[in-house]
């Protein structure tokens, strides 16, 4: 029996977009701010972070850094009276995380945030030196 099997465009095209909806997402996220753009450049000595954060200053991003990567994440949003701000203004919450390949040198690392650019060098740490170890028996 033969069956013929009627196959609507609309329909292509709705599980096309279904299975991009993540990617039309992360595009809308990234738009309304919550996850800001970074570029990261490498050399020999250190790693250079510049995180885009237009509208922002120094007092809404927190950084940290951890051996071998650092992270970049909003503050809430606290009012004049030091709480934060209640949940009709909420304010968009993100954070980045980047993995280094190397050890960061933390006493030489330095941020700065001008013209809405958080920029971060972090140095490479020194390489430890090579320890032998005695094995008893």
């Amino acid at each position: 029996m033969n069956t013929l099997m009627i196959i609507n465009p609309w329909s292509i095209l709705d599980e096309l977009f279904d299975a991009n909806s993540r990617t039309f997402r992360n595009m809308q996220a990234r738009v309304a701010g919550r996850f800001p753009p970074v570029n990261v450049y490498l050399d020999d000595h250190a790693v250079m972070v510049d995180v885009e954060l237009p509208g922002r200053t120094a007092k809404d991003v927190s950084l940290s850094l951890e051996p071998q990567a650092v992270v970049i994440a909003d503050k809430p949003a606290i009012s004049a009276d030091g709480e934060p701000k209640s949940a009709e203004t909420p304010a968009p919450k993100w954070s980045r995380r980047l993995d280094l390949p190397f050890r960061v040198d933390a006493d030489k690392a330095n941020a700065k945030f001008e013209n809405g650019i958080l920029r971060i060098v972090l140095p490479k740490a020194d390489a430890p030196d090579v320890r032998r170890i005695a094995i008893a028996g």
